[in-house]
């Protein structure tokens, strides 16, 4: 079977350096979680990636959607008369109000990268200055819907321990990356897992869960294609560098060591990436329930946000490992600015 439809998108796809040719483009391949686990297992391995279609309960999803719009009402990023459950962004604002939390934060240089805000939007801790948005957007990782109901739902938790085959062993990290990505707001950079996850194996699994439907051109994440190899051969480079160059262990394991790019990206634009390394993005529709596994290696990035409508593209990133091997136990607690991870 192929690894991804050879029709091309109808629809302009914009990331952070211009549009992409219709030729740097092409599909996810969806699979359904009900399949055989080994040939799961076997298209994983080669692709690095499983689009898994309908895994989570749409209407759980959908619930925790309207929770979060609900949190962030007060902040005033709702169009007025709409439905939290819907999130649609009112463009009477400014844009730069309400930055899209797309990026990781792990210091302050870290946090206008994340919030993808110019140098200087933040405090001495680390701290992004967005008001009340910001606020409640990091607020949003530690309330009891979130992290106690949708970060360990049984679909999910119980699905992943049957495909790896660590039964009991699995555990789900408690740091968790929830992002929104606001309309026409710059779009998460080109990266893979395991930058940020170096202080264990490189065994760990990520499920991206988009947190209700995503259009086309919504601002949902992206996927280089065989982009796994391609990231445990860059990650082979960085090793072969810190050792180069003198770095200590502790400091090679460091996603924002001398050696890397701001913020642990491989390069802020797609577009750019895709053709120095003759890959495509592989891009895909999604559907509240649909969860999408992949490696520690996989590369992925996002498109802007071009929704039509205005909705804010919500999703989150867990991540999974097996309690008896060694794990980043940094990921241990729940997700602050400044957390140096």
């Amino acid at each position: 079977m192929p690894h991804a439809t050879t029709s091309q998108p109808s629809i302009p796809l914009y990331v952070n350096d211009g549009l992409l040719d219709p030729e740097q483009v092409g599909y996810l391949r969806p699979s359904s979680p009900s399949e055989p686990l080994d040939d799961l297992r076997q298209r994983f391995e080669r692709d690095g990636y499983l689009f898994l279609k309908g895994l989570i309960p749409r209407h759980d999803v959908l619930k925790a959607r309207e929770a979060y719009f609900t949190l962030l009402a007060p902040s005033g990023v709702l169009a007025p008369g709409t439905l939290a459950v819907d999130g649609i962004f009112d463009d009477r604002m400014d844009k730069l109000d309400f930055p899209g939390m797309v990026k990781i934060a792990a210091s302050s240089e870290c946090a206008d990268v994340y919030l993808n805000r110019g140098a200087g939007s933040t405090d001495a801790n680390g701290r992004p200055r967005g008001g009340p948005f910001v606020d409640l957007a990091l607020q949003a990782h530690a309330e009891p819907w979130y992290k106690d109901e949708f970060c360990k739902h049984p679909a999910l938790q119980s699905f992943i321990a049957k495909y790896t085959g660590w039964g009991e062993s699995t555990l789900g990290l408690t740091r968790s990356l929830l992002r929104n990505n606001t309309p026409h707001n710059k779009a998460i950079g080109v990266h893979y897992d395991q930058i940020f996850l170096r202080h264990g194996e490189d065994t760990s699994l990520t499920a991206w869960v988009p947190m209700g439907d995503i259009s086309l051109d919504g601002g949902g994440l992206i996927y280089l294609e065989n982009g796994h190899t391609l990231g445990r051969e860059i990650e082979k480079g960085f090793y072969d560098l810190a050792q180069q160059t003198g770095l200590t262990e502790e400091e090679a394991k460091d996603a924002f060591n001398k050696n890397m790019n701001g913020g642990g990206l491989l390069a802020e634009g797609p577009k750019g990436f895709g053709e120095t390394h003759g890959r495509r993005w592989l891009v895909t529709e999604y559907e509240a329930g649909d969860v999408v596994l992949h490696t520690p290696y996989t590369i992925h990035a996002s498109t802007i946000n071009k929704d039509a409508k205005n909705i804010i593209r919500l999703g989150t990133d867990l991540r999974f490992v097996d309690s008896s091997r060694p794990y980043d136990t940094r990921w241990t607690s729940i997700y602050t600015f400044g957390d140096g991870v």
